[in-house]
């Protein structure tokens, strides 16, 4: 998961071989859906100074600040005399942490992971984000490295971190889509005092043979995704292998008057937009071809965008006392229209330099785009003329309106990550200044891919690598 430089190097084990704190951020505890379930007897006895009201009226449940007395890198912990526990011993185990261990991970990880808000806010959305799509309804898994013989509560938290159960289709070379899962990792944290052990790698490991059975209904897991800020080869050589590409564009903020050629996107548009988009992903994941094996795509769908959105309207009330009103913009016609939904990422206070703020585009999606397909054939399917004019004419509306956006709500650039080839040439021909990144360090998205009987398989063509599948 992205976060700023200036955290990642602070935050970083710099042992090569026992890596720490991965690249991801903390998200929340599974099935705390109320504050109460996180106020168990040890936490109101001995650990909470005081509760106080948050002020969040507006949120779906009510969420209160937490003041934590405990030092910043407890994490339970062993005798001053006592050795750590071998990285190997077969004592140590997965489990899913208590409410009250959850609360000492996201004290932990606050330092790294706060981006814009203070302890108690931090603690207030962690409590808050279990509650949103995607991570509700056993969405989210978290998961906690620990020697299996001691108790809840008392044992030592030597790494953490958590999993999101994502829609995912397939298709083959003849052009057959399945519905299945793919397991979105995150928050990979070890705190500093347990670091340079080899711990974050047992885990990793333990996941590796976890996850293909998790969760699976009446689904088949394919794989498993985390976006690495560690570059590539430390997830690499534990199996999950980087995506061959992971590009972006880049957009400088820019004051513009109204939509002339579209309108706003509002959060009641973002369910029926979802719906069109998965029906065009399907159709283009149903292309046969040669050249490709296997494909794999992240449903852009609905939960996915209310996550981003849900993390964006709590560090919004806090720096605005609002929430931003536009969830993206839209141009065109039906059939012929050109969209973007987004959200803003707060990394730092407003004040803070220097600043890194995004507004990130989730999803972008041009309906006349034969190349979103992202098969090599299709690549060159460009259309020309007037109506290749008014495309280009739509998406500059649209991205300009992004850039908007962006000044108006104080965030320093507009990244659109994974174009498809279409995109990329319009917006060479519409004239909008903007960067090309290709990313090597942060934000790598890396899978470990199933073959039919859970074991690995040859990693597939990833459709849409854009940033509503980060985590």
């Amino acid at each position: 998961m992205a976060i700023s430089p200036s955290k990642a190097e602070a935050a970083f084990d710099t042992s090569p071989q026992d890596s720490i704190l991965c690249s991801m951020r903390p998200r929340e505890c599974a099935g705390l859906h109320l504050l109460a379930a996180c106020l168990s007897r040890a936490v109101r006895q001995s650990r909470l100074l005081k509760i106080v009201a948050s002020g969040h009226s507006e949120l779906p449940e009510r969420v209160f600040a937490l003041h934590w007395s405990a030092s910043p890198n407890s994490m339970g912990n062993f005798s001053e005399k006592a050795d750590f526990p071998d990285s190997n011993s077969l004592d140590l185990a997965l489990r899913h942490p208590t409410p009250d261990e959850c609360v000492i991970i996201w004290t932990n990880t606050f330092e790294s992971w706060g981006d814009s808000l203070p302890l108690p806010e931090y603690l207030n959305e962690s409590l808050f984000l279990t509650t949103v799509p995607l991570a509700k309804d056993e969405g989210m898994s978290n998961w906690i490295l620990v020697d299996k013989n001691l108790p809840p509560n008392q044992r030592p938290i030597l790494c953490s971190c958590e999993t999101f159960r994502k829609h995912s289709l397939t298709s083959n070379a003849v052009g057959n889509v399945d519905d299945n899962i793919v397991h979105g990792i995150a928050s990979v944290f070890c705190a500093p005092g347990y670091r340079r052990r080899g711990y974050p790698v047992r885990m990793m490991k333990e996941l590796a043979k976890t996850l293909p059975t998790w969760q699976l209904d009446a689904s088949r897991c394919v794989g498993s995704i985390l976006y690495s800020d560690i570059g590539k080869e430390y997830y690499g050589n534990l199996g999950w292998h980087p995506n061959p590409t992971n590009s972006h564009l880049t957009f400088e903020p820019r004051i513009a008057p109204k939509l002339s050629l579209g309108q706003e996107i509002v959060e009641g548009d973002l369910a029926e937009l979802c719906k069109r988009d998965e029906i065009m992903v399907r159709k283009a994941m149903a292309t046969p071809t040669n050249d490709v094996k296997m494909r794999v795509t992240i449903v852009p769908d609905l939960d996915h965008m209310l996550w981003h959105i849900r993390k964006e309207d709590f560090a919004s009330r806090y720096l605005f006392g609002k929430v931003p009103p536009a969830k993206g913009a839209i141009a065109g016609s039906p059939g012929n229209q050109v969209w973007a939904i987004w959200t803003h990422r707060y990394y730092g206070p407003l004040d803070a330099e220097p600043r890194n703020n995004v507004l990130y585009i989730l999803r972008l999606v041009v309906e006349a785009d034969e190349t979103a397909t992202r098969l090599p054939l299709d690549a060159e399917k460009k259309f020309k003329g007037a109506r290749y004019d008014e495309q280009v004419a739509y998406l500059k509306a649209v991205l300009q309106a992004a850039q908007a956006e962006a000044a108006e709500w104080k965030l320093d650039h507009v990244k659109l990550w994974d174009p498809t080839p279409l995109v990329q040439d319009m917006i060479m021909q519409s004239g909008i200044d903007h960067v090309v990144v290709e990313r090597e360090e942060d934000s790598i998205a890396s899978g470990m891919w199933y073959g039919e009987n859970g074991q690995g398989s040859v990693a597939p063509l990833w459709v849409n690598n854009e940033h509503y599948a980060w985590l």
